[in-house]
């Protein structure tokens, strides 16, 4: 049963994750990964308002994943290496500080409304 609730939610997940990047990076006449850094820092915020409001089976569903398969580290990665051997080194640079930073950022703001929630 758990098993399936992290199933579907990353039913729900993955394909948020291609038309949010797809409708942000649209947007964006630049080599820049708008839309990856996009849907790290929602699922980011995301996930720190989930950890501190919800079950431990909405954790499963929402957390683990929903919010697993709407953020990627391994599209992250790939776009940055992109980046840096296509010659824009400060914009690899600039993904990897603004991604982590962002995203570590976003958990603790989602965690912190959780929180306020909560009371």
């Amino acid at each position: 049963m758990r098993a399936l609730l992290v199933v579907l939610g990353g039913a729900v997940g993955a394909p948020a994750r291609y038309l949010v990047d797809r409708l942000v990076q649209v947007r964006h006449d630049s080599v820049f990964p708008w839309g990856t850094m996009s849907v790290n820092v929602i699922g980011s915020v995301a996930l720190g308002l989930i950890i501190t409001l919800a079950s431990p089976d909405l954790q499963l569903l929402l957390g683990t994943g929903f919010c697993g398969a709407l953020t990627t580290y391994s599209t992250f990665s790939y776009e940055t290496v992109r980046l840096y051997e296509n010659r824009a080194r400060f914009l690899a640079v600039a993904n990897v500080a603004v991604s982590v930073l962002a995203g570590v950022g976003g958990a603790l703001v989602g965690a912190g409304f959780g929180r306020a929630i909560a009371g």
